[in-house]
């Protein structure tokens, strides 16, 4: 049984290997992956997760939508939430903090970024 479900909701596969792979490091950790919102409502709606990083710009459904949706739902909204995105501007991370993200990373990443913040939000030392 793994310590810590992580949901990684990106539609690029390059970035979902790379997110997961800085997270990896994290000892117990397992990686659940989808590739737009809709599919990573689905995937959250069948088992618990203690975080989801969510890309802004996808199909179907955007991160912030995502956000807003996970955050507005009584048995999701205690989830933390980490945006990462190519979408720099200062409104834009304010948004995503405003609809109830957690912490905002913007591309191209640094997997020890990613490290640090997913440990802060599962509260591990």
């Amino acid at each position: 049984m793994s310590d810590y479900n992580v949901l990684i909701v990106e539609d690029s596969p390059t970035m979902r290997q790379l997110i997961a792979f800085a997270l990896k490091r994290i000892r117990g950790v397992r990686i659940v992956e989808a590739n737009d919102g809709v599919d990573g409502l689905k995937k959250l709606s069948s088992e618990r997760f203690d975080l989801i990083l969510t890309d802004i710009n996808m199909p179907i459904m955007d991160g912030l939508k995502l956000v807003s949706l996970v955050r507005n739902d009584a048995n999701y909204k205690a989830i933390p939430i980490v945006v990462i995105t190519t979408e720099g501007a200062q409104e834009d991370r304010e948004r995503a903090l405003a609809l109830g993200a957690n912490d905002y990373i913007t591309k191209p990443i640094q997997p020890t970024k990613i490290l640090d913040v997913a440990k802060a939000l599962l509260r591990i030392a």
